[in-house]
C-alpha cells in the first residue's frame, strides 16, 4: 500500500527526518486564500503514480497570483490520464545539490538493500543504467532492525565525495550517515517495501527530505495498526489512482485483472492483440507466455497479449460474463483465448457466463470477439449439454465461439486455431 508524499512526510518528520514546511492540502485552487503561505511555494499533485514532474504537476509558484495559476493547471491537467484531486502546498527551499537515499529488499538474496547517489531528483532506474557507478549499494544481510553505524557512514562518505563542491560544506558525513540511518530504521518500524528520498535536497540550512516515498508490505499491514490511525487511514486503501480503467472496472465487479499494455499505447494493426480469461492465476500467468510464444514461433512475433486475469475460485455466472464483457469492450483485443480446469470452479457456470455475455452483446448489437477455448474439469457433462442446446437456439450470438469441451485437443492448438483465424480474418 503505497503513501501519499504527504503521509510519507508526516512519517519522516517524526523520526527527525527534515522535510519542507507544509502548509496544507487543498482541493481547489480556491483554496490556497485559506492557508498561511510564505511565497514561494511548490504545488504537488496528491496523486499515486510516478512521474509527476514530467507530467507537469509539481510547480514552483513565487506568489499568490501564480501559485492560482499553476493550481488550476495541475488540477486541469492530472497525470498520466489520472484526474487530481488534490495538491500539497509546501515551503520552497533553496537547492545547492541534490541525492538520492533509499531502502527496498533485492528478490534474489531477500536481504534489505540501502542504496545512495549523489545524484538525486531523477529516476534511480535511469542512474543506475546510464550511470552505474553513481550508485552506491550495501546489502544488509542480518536483516538488523537498526541500521549498522559503519554501513551508514561508508555511504555517507561516498556521497560527500560525489557532492559539488557548494554542497559539501553545507552537510557533514555524520549528517548523511544520521539521515540515511533514520530512512533504514524507518523502513524496517513501518514493514514497508520500499522507503525513499529523491530527491535528499542540500541547501543551506542542510539536507532535506524535498520527495518521500514509502510503499507498506500489504501482509505486514496487521503490526501497522497505530501509524495507520496516526496517518487517519481506517481501511487498506487500494491504490486506484495506479489502476487503468479496465483494472478499476475488474476490481469493482469482484475479480483480478491487470493490463499489460498502457491504456494510451497505439494499437500495431499489423498484429494480433489477445485478451485472456484463464482458470487461476498460475495459468493466468501461463497463458500469457503460451500467447507469446506461440506467436512468436509461428506468426512472426505479431501476437501480443494484452492482460492477466485470475477467474479461478469459483466466480459467478454473472462475474464470468462480466470478464468477457470487459475484453470485448477493450478495443484492442482481436481475439479472447479462454480455458477452464474446473477444479473449484464450475465449467457449467463458466459456459453459462460466457454464453450470457454472447448473447447480452448480439441482442445490443455490441461489438463482439472470437473466443476460442478449452474446457476440462467439474460439471463438465452438464455444461457440454447446455452448449449444444445453445448453439442450437442462439446460433447467430454464438457463431464466433469455438469452445472445446474435454481433452480431444491440447491448448496450445485452440490457441493456435484461434490466432490463425484471427489473421485470416484481416487478410479478407
Amino acid at each position: 500500500m503505497r503513501l501519499y508524499e504527504n503521509e510519507a512526510k508526516k512519517l519522516f518528520s517524526e523520526r527527525g527526518i527534515p522535510v519542507p514546511k507544509q502548509y496544507g492540502i487543498i482541493h481547489s485552487p480556491s483554496e490556497l486564500e485559506k492557508l498561511d503561505v510564505r511565497y514561494p511555494v511548490i504545488l504537488k499533485a496528491l496523486v499515486l503514480v510516478g512521474g509527476r514532474g514530467k507530467a507537469g504537476a509539481i510547480k514552483k509558484a513565487k506568489d499568490k497570483i501564480e501559485a492560482r495559476a499553476k493550481a488550476e493547471e495541475i488540477f486541469s491537467v492530472g497525470v498520466k490520464g489520472y484526474s487530481v484531486g488534490s495538491l500539497l502546498v509546501e515551503e520552497a527551499v533553496d537547492e545547492l545539490g541534490a541525492c538520492y537515499v533509499g531502502v527496498t529488499m533485492d528478490p534474489a538474496s531477500y536481504n534489505n538493500v540501502v542504496i545512495a547517489s549523489a545524484v538525486g531528483g531523477v529516476d534511480i532506474e535511469i542512474v543506475a543504467k546510464e550511470n552505474p557507478a553513481a550508485i552506491h549499494r550495501i546489502e544488509v544481510t542480518e536483516n538488523e532492525s537498526k541500521l549498522p553505524e559503519s554501513l551508514a557512514t561508508e555511504l555517507a562518505e561516498e556521497l560527500i565525495k560525489e557532492l559539488n563542491p557548494k554542497a559539501r560544506i553545507l552537510v557533514t558525513k555524520n549528517s548523511l550517515a544520521e539521515t540515511i540511518s533514520k530512512v533504514y530504521n524507518l523502513y524496517q518500524d513501518a514493514d514497508t517495501k520500499i522507503c525513499e528520498i529523491n530527491p535528499l535536497i542540500i541547501t543551506p540550512k542542510g539536507a532535506v527530505a524535498a520527495d518521500a516515498k514509502i510503499v507498506l508490505d500489504d501482509n505486514a499491514l496487521y503490526r501497522q495498526a497505530k501509524l495507520l490511525d496516526s496517518l487517519g487511514i481506517t481501511e487498506k486503501r487500494h491504490d486506484a489512482a495506479e489502476l487503468t480503467p479496465n483494472e478499476r472496472r475488474a476490481q469493482g465487479i469482484g475479480f483480478k485483472y491487470v493490463d499489460l499494455l498502457s491504456p494510451n499505447a497505439p494499437k500495431d494493426e499489423d498484429k494480433i492483440y489477445v485478451g485472456l480469461v484463464p482458470g487461476g492465476a498460475g495459468y493466468g500467468i501461463f497463458s500469457i507466455d503460451e500467447v507469446a510464444n506461440i506467436g512468436q514461433r509461428f506468426f512472426g512475433d505479431r501476437v501480443i497479449p494484452v492482460n492477466f486475469m485470475d477467474s479461478g475460485g469459483g466466480p459467478t455466472q454473472r462475474q464470468i460474463a462480466q470478464m468477457f464483457h470487459l475484453l470485448m469492450d477493450y478495443d484492442k483485443v482481436d481475439l479472447i483465448v479462454t480455458s477452464r480446469f474446473g477444479g473449484i470452479s464450475s465449467c457449467d457456470i463458466f459456459i453459462r457466463g460466457l454464453v450470457d455475455a454472447l448473447r447480452e452483446r448480439y441482442a445490443q448489437g455490441k461489438r463482439t470477439v472470437p473466443v476460442y477455448g478449452r474446457m476440462v474439469g467439474t460439471d463438465l457433462p452438464s455444461a457440454r449439454e447446455f452448449l449444444q442446446k445453445a448453439n442450437a437456439e442462439t446460433p447467430g450470438a454464438l457463431k464466433e465461439s469455438v469452445i472445446i469441451v474435454g481433452n480431444q485437443r491440447i491448448m496450445a492448438d485452440v490457441v493456435k486455431d484461434g490466432i490463425s483465424s484471427s489473421f485470416a480474418r484481416r487478410e479478407k
